[in-house]
């Protein structure tokens, strides 16, 4: 499954990451590549926790696009 996150940059230039489809799964990084390691990471655990309750993993729904502002 490939599920869609969202970067955000922080005020401090640190990147934040959460994922639409896992409310809850977030994590964060100094770099886009170590926030992106991470997110994966907390994703894989996220999924394992939900599995390991009996709850279901939401399928990947979310999709992302950017758009020209006026």
């Amino acid at each position: 499954m490939q599920y869609t996150v969202v970067i955000e940059t922080a005020d401090d230039g640190s990147l934040s990451v959460w994922v639409p489809d896992l409310p809850g799964c977030v994590s964060s990084g100094d770099t886009q590549e170590e926030a992106l390691r991470n997110i994966e990471e907390a994703v894989r655990g996220h999924i394992a926790v939900l599995r390991e309750s009996g709850e279901a993993v939401p399928e990947p729904r979310s999709r992302a696009a950017v758009v020209q502002a006026a």
